[in-house]
């Protein structure tokens, strides 16, 4: 088989760090960035919602469109998980289709030709990745699937259960990257607060902090996703006592009003989600990211207001804002009162405004502040301009902040932590200058 391999991965963190995983399986490829030289085409793709399932299948097509003749293209991921009895029909263009199941047996594929999907999503274990965009930073794969209803999501139809890694075996991989160098760690699923609950453990993130805290060599981490209803008390003190763990809390609570959150199935009400974020935001340092979605079915002006009101003057660091997304096998798929496209559109331009202004607010809070970051690269800005993020920022989504590398006495290091000081805020950017100490 020729060798020039040529990857795309689309979606989340989690589709990611399964690419990475095939690219560990085909290490013996040469990868290539221009997709026509390429022998061998892997789109991971996204089955999440409309606008992801669109990107998926444009990316697939159009790839098609400029591959040389015989190479082979294959479809893989969440996209063709869920959609795996119609796509082979529908899109003949694509050599071989396969899931969520056979990301460590993608070089048995390629030899023969087949498409193949497991009845189980993969879980690594002991597979070898090759680590993405960063020489120190890398995303940590808790489990797969999710035993949570929420009306609007599709993913346990496809992905199951939730079906949680040992924690042994995340130890190994952690341990095994921190040899490469890796000092950096954020940890994913689709909802982390429940990691182990399937094995019968209640706290499994409190145990997976203790593990973590044994390996010598990490030096900082964070835990993405946590889940309203799945969130305890106990594990946010367990967070802020540990000296790697950021007081970092990324939880999507997707609404604020009572009612909606009775609709979208999210376990818990108003005053317990409020709970939890206000003792959030009451720790010492701590950065609080949430996602809300707007337009989902019955959704009243009223609602809308309300959680509008309550993203302004809550004071999130981060928001992300998401538009309804109608998805067949859902509860909210079958619900009467649908919202319309135009005004699901207008309700996303005015959330998306306020979010905008709270993002504003928490960078300029941080400016004159005392910081540890850690170099990227280069900026795209300017020559003598380097690319950072604070060390409790979560790569890619939180920031970025601008160094000048002119005003340190020897020259910075790429993927090594300093001290700093932020100075200014030039538009949604933070700049800083490095101690010389």
């Amino acid at each position: 088989m020729s060798n020039k391999l040529h990857i795309v991965s689309l979606g989340c963190t989690k589709n990611l760090v399964d690419t990475e995983v095939m690219m560990g399986k085909l290490q013996n490829f040469e990868l290539t960035d221009e997709s026509q030289d390429a022998d061998v085409i892997i789109v991971n793709t996204c089955g999440f919602i409309d606008a992801a399932k669109e990107e998926s299948v444009n990316t697939v097509l159009s790839l098609h469109e400029a591959r040389k003749e015989d190479s082979i293209l294959v479809m893989a991921g969440c996209l063709s998980e869920r959609y795996k009895d119609d796509l082979a029909v529908q899109i003949p263009e694509v050599d071989i289709f396969t899931g969520v199941g056979d990301y460590d047996h993608i070089d048995e594929l390629l030899i023969e030709k087949k498409s193949r999907f497991s009845e189980e999503v993969y879980l690594i274990d002991g597979a070898e990745r090759v680590v993405t965009g960063s020489t120190y930073h890398a995303y940590i794969k808790l489990s797969e699937g999710c035993n949570q209803t929420c009306s609007f999501c599709a993913i346990p139809s496809f992905k199951g259960k939730l079906n949680s890694r040992n924690l042994d075996s995340i130890a190994a991989e952690v341990e095994g990257l921190v040899k490469k160098g890796y000092f950096d760690f954020s940890f994913v699923s689709q909802d982390s607060s429940s990691y182990l609950r399937d094995q019968n453990v209640t706290d499994g993130l409190s145990l997976l902090i203790q593990r973590i805290e044994l390996i010598e060599d990490v030096k900082s981490a964070r835990i993405l996703y946590l889940y309203p209803s799945t969130t305890t008390i106990s594990l946010l003190k367990n967070i802020a006592k540990s000296e790697i763990f950021h007081n970092y809390f990324d939880m999507p609570i997707q609404h604020i009003n009572d009612e909606m959150l009775r609709l979208m199935k999210r376990g818990f009400g108003k005053d317990k989600t409020m709970e939890l974020l206000d003792f959030m935001r009451n720790l010492p340092n701590s950065f609080v990211r949430t996602s809300f979605i707007v337009g989902h079915p019955n959704e009243t002006q009223e609602m809308f207001d309300e959680m509008c009101e309550f993203a302004a003057s809550f004071g999130f660091d981060r928001i992300n804002v998401f538009s309804y997304s109608d998805e067949e096998t859902t509860p909210a798929y079958d619900m009467s009162e649908k919202i319309s496209d135009e005004i699901i559109a207008e309700r996303a331009q005015i959330l998306g405004d306020i979010v905008a202004e709270g993002t504003k607010k928490s960078l300029q809070a941080e400016v004159g502040r005392d910081i540890e970051l850690i170099i990227d690269g280069e900026s795209d800005e300017h020559e003598f301009l380097l690319s950072a993020r604070k060390t409790i920022w979560a790569p890619e989504i939180d920031g970025e902040i601008y160094v000048n590398d002119r005003t340190k006495d020897e020259d910075l290091e790429f993927g090594k932590i300093y001290k700093a000081k932020v100075t200014e805020l030039v538009g949604n950017i933070l700049t800083a200058t490095v101690d010389n100490a």
